[in-house]
């Protein structure tokens, strides 16, 4: 290892060198590789955000197992299933309750710019929290009350006014279709790719809201388990022992359940990927382009080397070297500049856009994939040099 080193310090570092000769092209290379992480790193993020808002309710789900339609295809535009499917789960051995949960997309009137927007809102039984929120389930006794609701404070546009009317103690009232509602608490959720916000109420108060939807159909069955029994036993126990019109899930498969839908059949996640693929051949050009061209102007160079000995392995190092330091450098600006943008448009669409170390190791990767590509490409011309034609 000693004896490596050694060898790498005596190297002529000859790729930085020509880099470092034609300043104006290294410049455009690294603007190359920057503009395509940029790509990436924004096609990446709003991908992730897709998936982490459009599950963010299926992972907050409280229940140890949940049922669904056979025939729902995700949560947003899921369908129902008798409410006798949830008398039917309770004789299963270890179920403690079964509870039927509303999930819907109304128009509601912005308050404040009475704006019409696509709100999400969900009817449970008030006296057993059903999601993972703190803040909600402190207020649950406030939707006990006709047409109250609670109110997403993350949510998309511009509620400030509301916000701070609600918080001084003052109910505010909008309408959803043609019903008049109060607005008597706040929490924090957060927008989706599907809904700009959500509300919550009681089961009664949202059958209210859609008047075609009866009690007897439900949209989601929230299944709670005794202490000591295995969620996934009992799931098992209830697929044999219900319908096959109902779809029995855990917690974790009912969030997998939204993004496998997302994944195949949401053209939105093809369009992120697509917008990614694109990125990399964006990179994968300019950087050919720009080696191409430091091959072609020094092939003369390159031509001696090889009549002084040198193999064609040197040569390509010196290619590869060029290429890996483009690909090292162009990646930071390509990494700060993505952050801010996070951050840009996270305020502006309230959706959970940030960096991950994870993204960011992968971009990385795919930009030294990028250069290597592109160098291996470039080199093509480097190793059918004949000295003998040069001179």
């Amino acid at each position: 290892m000693l004896k490596f080193i050694q060898e790498l310090q005596r190297r002529t570092p000859l790729g930085w060198l020509q880099l470092k000769l034609h300043k104006g092209r290294f410049i455009v290379a690294l603007s190359g590789i920057a503009f395509a992480d940029i790509l990436m790193f924004m096609q990446l993020g709003f991908q992730s955000a897709l998936f982490d808002s459009n599950t963010r309710l299926n992972r907050d789900i409280l229940a140890d197992i949940v049922l669904i339609s056979s025939q729902a295809k995700n949560t947003p535009n899921i369908s129902t299933f008798p409410r006798s499917r949830l008398f039917d789960a309770s004789d299963v051995p270890g179920v403690k309750a079964a509870e039927p949960m509303y999930i819907g997309m109304v128009t509601w009137k912005n308050p404040q710019t009475r704006k019409k927007v696509k709100v999400q809102a969900i009817g449970f039984n008030p006296e057993i929290p059903a999601l993972n929120i703190p803040e909600a389930n402190a207020q649950l006794d406030k939707i006990k009350l006709p047409d109250n609701f609670l109110f997403d404070r993350r949510a998309r546009g511009d509620y400030s006014q509301v916000f701070a009317q609600i918080e001084a103690g003052k109910d505010v009232s909008t309408e959803i279709g043609k019903r008049t509602i109060t607005v008597n608490g706040l929490f924090s959720f957060g927008a989706s790719f599907a809904a700009d916000a959500i509300i919550l109420s009681s089961e009664d108060n949202f059958l209210r809201l859609f008047p075609q939807q009866k009690a007897s159909s439900v949209n989601v069955g929230l299944i709670y388990i005794q202490p000591g029994y295995d969620p996934t036993q009992v799931a098992t126990a209830l697929k044999a022992h219900l319908q096959s019109d109902v779809k029995v899930l855990t917690r974790a498969e009912f969030a997998k359940f939204e993004e496998d839908v997302l994944r195949q059949e949401s053209p939105i996640a093809f369009i992120f990927d697509f917008g990614v693929a694109m990125g990399f051949f964006i990179g994968v050009i300019i950087v050919y382009q720009i080696l191409s061209t430091d091959v072609s102007s020094h092939l003369q160079e390159y031509a001696t080397f090889k009549a002084m000995g040198y193999g064609n392995s040197y040569l390509l190092g010196v290619i590869f070297e060029e290429a890996i330091i483009i690909a090292a450098i162009g990646f930071i600006p390509g990494y700060i500049i993505p952050l801010g943008l996070y951050q840009l448009a996270a305020s502006a669409t309230n959706l959970p856009i940030y960096m991950t170390l994870a993204r960011a190791i992968f971009v990385f990767v795919l930009t030294l994939i990028i250069c290597i590509i592109s160098g291996a490409i470039a080199t093509q011309k480097l190793q059918s040099a004949d000295p003998a034609d040069m001179f």
